[in-house]
Parts: structure tokens; C-alpha cells; sequence
């Protein structure tokens, strides 16, 4: 099926509440143009350089994202322009991002990433952890963030009711999360999880955003 196909098909599934992300990572910018194209406006990249490359020679209507794991060093490249970042997991990552937003006069949307699964490969913060940041006082300092919500990442595993759990134990996470924090640069609206092969349990347990690559883009060639 062709890029467009994909697309149509997936989001006939969706309900207006989710929010796909369609992950765009290694893939060419002539894939890209293809699903925007047939109306897609949200690619998620895990690398910076990559990401800035297709920022410049497409759309510039598109919402980017970043999905992959973030080093600070790189945040002053995409700050200009990046809609959404995932995988915040530290401090120190958000006071960057709030120190180059503030060069260009704008507010970045942040999301925390919250470790779900019991892979030690997985990236994430404790819920003690979250809430170590969100209840920090110089989080009011940093005028030029939003933490919009959490992310999480489940096992890899064929086990479906463990993949379940853990999105459960997130979705749980997140709504207590919601009624404890609502200040001014905390907004806790969006709930990222599922990918390709887990999608379907994730809405299930509350996800309302989506991250997709191959189940539009076909294989990707690592």
C-alpha cells in the first residue's frame, strides 16, 4: 500500500481524540512530502540533524517533534522551530531547552518521559522523580517551557497484558499527575504512547497521541 493508504487506514481507526505523530526518522524527505501531501502535519524525528535537514526544505507548516533521546548540546539547533519534545528526563534538559526558547522568543512544549518498562535500554524517570521536577520551584522560573504531559515507552515483549500494565500504570500516573499539578508552565494534556507494534493497546489505556513510522512509511532500514 502506498504512504497515502497507510495514512487514510490508520486514521479511519483513530478517534478525533488521538493525535498521530507520524515518525518520519531515516526516512527521505520525498516520503515525508508524500504524507504531507495526503494531510499529515506532525513528523516526529530522533535526531536533531536530521530533523533541522527536512525543517528546512519542507513545508514550514509542519509540527515537528522530537522523539528520541535528547542531548543538550543539540536543543540550540531545533529551538527555533520544534513544536514538541518527548524525552525530557532531566532537569537540566528542561532549563536548556527554557535557556534557547528564550533566544527566539518562544515556548517550547515538553513532555517527561516516564519509564514504564523493565528494559534497562529504555530511557525514563521515576514517578518520585516527576514529581521531584514538578513540584521544584524553579520550575516557575522557566517562563519559556510547558510540560503538556508524560511519555512512555513499553517493553519490548510479545506479552501483551504486560505491555497493557505498564501503559495502565502510566495512564494511572498521568491523571493523578493532572489534578496535583496545574501552574503556569505545567498544562498536563497529552498522554504519548504506542508506537507501531503497540498502538492499539495504548489507546486502549488512554493514550491521545501516537508515535507511527512503519506502519506508514513501510520497514525502516536502520
Amino acid at each position: 500500500m502506498s504512504i497515502k493508504n497507510n495514512l487514510q487506514e490508520l486514521k479511519n481507526a483513530l478517534n478525533k481524540e488521538v493525535t498521530l505523530v507520524a515518525v518520519s526518522k531515516t526516512k527521505p524527505i520525498s516520503a515525508v512530502q508524500e504524507a504531507y501531501n495526503a494531510g499529515q502535519r506532525i513528523f516526529g524525528e530522533n535526531k536533531v540533524q536530521e530533523m533541522v535537514g527536512k525543517y528546512e526544505e519542507l513545508p514550514k507548516d509542519i509540527k515537528w517533534h522530537m522523539i528520541g533521546h535528547l542531548q543538550r548540546n543539540k536543543i540550540k539547533y531545533m529551538a527555533h522551530f520544534v513544536d514538541l519534545i518527548h524525552g525530557v528526563d532531566s532537569f537540566k534538559t528542561l532549563k536548556e531547552i527554557n535557556k534557547q526558547a528564550k533566544k527566539h522568543d518562544r515556548i517550547i512544549h515538553c513532555l517527561l518521559q516516564v519509564k514504564i518498562a523493565t528494559e534497562e535500554t529504555k530511557f525514563g524517570l521515576t514517578n518520585q522523580e516527576i514529581n521531584s521536577i514538578l513540584n521544584n520551584e524553579e520550575l516557575k522560573t522557566l517562563e519559556n517551557i510547558t510540560i503538556s504531559g508524560f511519555m512512555g515507552m513499553a517493553s519490548f515483549t510479545e506479552d501483551k497484558t504486560q505491555v497493557s500494565k505498564e501503559f495502565n500504570s502510566l495512564k494511572t500516573f498521568f491523571e493523578t499527575s493532572k489534578n496535583d499539578f496545574n501552574t503556569k508552565n505545567i498544562e498536563l494534556k497529552i498522554l504519548s504512547m504506542g508506537m507501531s507494534g503497540d498502538y492499539k493497546i495504548a489507546i486502549k489505556n488512554g493514550s491521545n497521541m501516537i508515535r507511527v513510522g512503519s506502519a506508514i512509511f513501510g520497514n525502516r532500514n536502520y
